[in-house]
């Protein structure tokens, strides 16, 4: 056994089954060694996707992503998709190639110090070599996935991945690991069912962490037992499913519905952060809460911020703590007799309604009515990505994704393929405007490789349209927002896809029914205009 093929099990063991990026030189025998250890190898047509591809499996199994890259400018061209998976909290080892030790100190091309390169963005740095590879590989995944979880750099000498392990060297596996239950009773528990009970007008605000740790069910029951209207961030969206009556919606870019939201949550009187990290807000959330509201934050551990102060923190499992919460008896209660989140939602729905005609708006209120239950929806960043994020309604945890903490553009088309490459069955549907396919038009062909019958939905305005719109605001002129108009459509064809244009309701409905039916991929141009979001997001 190789050195290479102790990385690859130990991988496997942990739960990776998949693997992207690009090949080179000095990473062709971990390559060899993933695919034997079944950690099957994607290549990508760029390292940065391959980091959101890999962060996006990541998200929607629970297992570490895996992001391989060759020595120098693979690794220097993935670094924005690594800094995405660092703000997203995203549990990615990245698997890098270094120059032989031997002439390491006397050979420069393509050298730089790759540990320096990522070290404000990775949450360690290893290198293997020819002993212990096992246990420093399971070293740095555990390191991937504690809390807060993030990127890891582990980095390989291609002389050292072909030595034969040393006796006694083995692939590691991860630890069984036992859990107790919170107790349902003591002070903690006590406090927040106590303060809950005496609500006038209580909230709670999920975030992220509470769709991909299971809480779901939890703060369903949690909020029909106190009357609790909850609100989301935009990763978070379907922790409670978006038809239920409590159901607020979701916060996070945008100042039309922060117009109405922020006045409710300035009247709570109790708020429930679950799962919550501000980092998916906008600067308008810096302290949001009245100075005398009680602030309950249930989180895995202490987000890292500063935007609002904290009133009681209970940490470690999500669910477990809330169940704790739960385990009173009692009745319901009757809370915000004034009705203010229910004219709330209104005034939300009402400002967030598609306009007369084709638009950005009718197109979404389209994707909602064509959507299964069960579907993945990936979104880009940009101006559709607000408006999307607000106006779709998600019916289950992880139902739409997104790079919320850093808002990198150009990660919907790989975060779709990292999700569809784990669950070929389940539809995924990825929304990009013109700019964001720009940058990785090249994943097409990812798509047609891999067999993977994404819908690539392209909001085409021939502009970078949020920036435009803040070049207005401030009174100044257009420069380097627009873009000159492409055929997407040719392109998606002549990578071996299905492509469309469409320029109303009824052609995009008939365009998404045909794409259900498809055994490729689909890509299909929506014509709107920038304009559709001035004053609308």
């Amino acid at each position: 056994m190789r050195v290479a093929d102790v990385v690859a099990r130990t991988l496997a063991n942990f739960g990776a089954s998949r693997s992207f990026g690009m090949p080179g030189g000095e990473v062709l025998s971990v390559i060899d060694a993933l695919n034997a250890a079944g950690v099957r190898f994607i290549l990508a047509r760029q390292e940065t996707s391959a980091a959101i591809m890999a962060a996006g499996a990541a998200t929607v199994t629970g297992a570490p992503g895996v992001l391989v890259t060759t020595v120098g400018p693979g690794l220097a061209n993935a670094v924005n998709g690594i800094a995405d998976a660092s703000q997203e909290h995203a549990p990615l080892i990245v698997l890098s190639g270094v120059v032989d030790h031997a002439v390491r100190g006397r050979y420069t091309h393509q050298v730089i110090d790759q540990k320096q390169l990522l070290r404000a963005v990775v949450k360690g740095c290893f290198e293997i070599e020819a002993e212990g590879a096992g246990a420093v590989v399971a070293r740095a995944i555990e390191l991937a996935m504690s809390e807060p979880m993030g990127p890891v750099l582990i980095e390989i000498a291609p002389g050292t991945a072909q030595l034969p392990v040393a006796d006694g060297d083995r692939a590691r596996a991860p630890p069984r690991t036992l859990k107790p239950l919170y107790a349902h009773t003591g002070e903690a528990m006590d406090t927040v069912r106590q303060l809950l009970a005496a609500a006038q007008r209580p909230l709670i605000i999920a975030g992220f962490d509470a769709a991909r740790f299971d809480a779901s069910e939890q703060i369903g029951k949690l909020s029909e037992h106190y009357a609790c209207p909850v609100l989301t961030t935009y990763k978070g969206k379907g922790v409670l499913p978006e038809s239920h009556p409590l159901s607020l919606g979701a916060a996070g870019l945008s100042p039309l519905a922060d117009r109405h939201l922020l006045p409710l949550v300035k009247q709570a009187d109790v708020v429930v952060l679950v799962g919550y990290d501000p980092i998916e807000m906008r600067q308008g959330w810096l302290n949001p809460f009245d100075d005398a509201a009680e602030i309950i934050e249930i989180s895995a551990r202490a987000p890292d911020h500063g935007m609002h102060r904290v009133s009681l923190r209970i940490e470690g499992g999500i669910a477990d703590i809330l169940e704790g919460v739960l385990a009173s008896g009692g009745g319901r209660f009757e809370k915000w007799v004034d009705q203010a989140p229910q004219k709330t939602k209104a005034a939300l729905q009402q400002a967030f309604a598609p306009p007369a005609g084709w638009s950005a708006h009718s197109a979404i209120a389209t994707l909602q009515r064509r959507l299964p239950p069960h579907a993945t929806v990936t979104v880009d960043s940009g101006a559709h990505r607000i408006l999307l994020s607000q106006m779709i309604k998600i019916e289950r945890p992880l139902g739409l994704l997104q790079s919320a903490g850093f808002c990198t553009m150009g990660a919907a088309l790989p975060l779709a393929i990292g999700v569809k490459s784990m669950h070929p069955s389940q539809p995924v549907f990825a929304v990009l405007g013109d700019g964001g396919l720009e940058m990785g038009l090249g994943e097409l062909a990812t798509l047609r490789d891999e067999r993977l019958a994404v819908t690539v939905i392209v909001f085409q305005d021939e502009s970078l349209a949020l920036i435009e719109l803040k070049q207005r605001q401030l009174k100044l002129a257009d420069a380097g927002v627009r873009l000159g108009r492409t055929a997407y459509e040719d392109i998606a064809r002549a990578f071996g896809g299905n492509g469309v244009r469409v320029a109303s309701a009824e052609q995009f409905d008939a365009a998404l029914q045909g794409a259900a039916d498809a055994e490729t991929f689909s890509l299909i141009v929506c014509d709107i205009k920038a304009t559709d979001y001035a004053d609308r997001i």
